[in-house]
């Protein structure tokens, strides 16, 4: 039997890892991944699923800790407990400092390595969409000049994202439609733009219902999944901008059984659009997989 090269017991590894939920060092096996890819070559689409799926449970993590804190801070300032507020900013200032450090791993690693070698359509917009997705996420708890700088950044990442994929993806690929979910999330809760939110879901759900015969079976799932989370957003967002005229982002997600099925307009005759009809009704009917439960947006962050 041929000794496995470090690639590839890094790769196995980090499904090890991942199994175990050990995400720290699934991290650290998918970054050994990357310095063993040899230049010019680039992951393969299962190596960049694992050192996606890595960094999002480690920062995902983080992130919940930062907002469950976060919350925790603005009641105890209502009640006036000072001591407890000092207290409560210094333990999220150590939260914080590690949502830097992972970003940064992670952006560095795309800046020196992934995004250049990128050499497919949809590598590419793979790689800056999570680019603006770790530039986001920074922007959702830097202030003053180092939360414009990081959504400064975010927009040039997923512009960039958008005109590769709007060129060389159909408007059904998972990962255009992913990128369209997370921008439009980030046009309403960083820039507060639900205007321009609404309208960038919109877009990408429309042309994606029209050309529902592009989808393939590889893909098909994933695709209606995203335009359901899309479609629900898009729900809320409208509701909330009817019921105060606020751009204020609401605190708890929508209920299961206030959501509506989605209306679909001209969907043709074929047994395929049959099934993704009844497909993405199905779905409207349930709660969404990709919803984290302490965020009002469906993002695949």
């Amino acid at each position: 039997m041929a000794t496995p090269s470090a690639r590839d017991e890094n790769v196995y590894l980090a499904k090890l890892a991942e199994q175990a939920e050990r995400y720290e060092e699934m991290v650290k096996f998918m970054e050994n991944v990357v310095s063993a890819v040899p230049a010019p070559d680039e992951l393969t689409v299962e190596e960049r699923n694992l050192l996606s799926v890595a960094y999002k449970n480690v920062i995902g993590a983080r992130r919940a800790s930062w907002r469950i804190v976060s919350s925790i801070e603005q009641k105890e300032e209502g009640r006036g407990n000072a001591d407890h507020v000092s207290v409560i900013r210094e333990y999220r200032a150590k939260i914080e400092a590690e949502l830097s450090e992972i970003c940064a791993g992670i952006l560095k690693l795309l800046d020196e390595k992934l995004v250049p070698a990128a050499g497919t359509g949809d590598s590419k917009v793979f790689y800056l969409k999570m680019k603006g997705d770790y530039h986001r996420y920074l922007a959702e708890f830097k202030t003053g000049d180092d939360r414009k700088a990081a959504a400064e950044n975010t927009l040039t990442a997923y512009k960039s994202a958008q005109d590769i994929a709007n060129a060389e993806l159909a408007p059904t690929h998972p990962i255009r439609l992913g990128l369209a979910l997370n921008f439009s999330v980030f046009y309403y809760e960083i820039l507060n733009s639900p205007d321009r939110a609404c309208t960038l879901a919109k877009q990408a759900f429309d042309e994606a219902i029209a050309e529902l015969d592009t989808l393939g079976e590889d893909s098909y799932k994933d695709s209606t999944l995203i335009m359901q989370l899309l479609r629900d957003n898009l729900t809320l967002w409208t509701s909330d901008m009817q019921d105060d005229g606020t751009d204020e982002i609401k605190e708890a997600p929508k209920q299961e059984d206030e959501k509506q099925p989605p209306q679909f307009m001209n969907l043709g005759s074929t047994p395929k659009n049959f099934l993704v009809f009844h497909w993405l009704l199905f779905l409207s009917l349930k709660p969404s997989s990709f919803c984290n439960g302490s965020e009002v947006m469906c993002t695949l962050s």
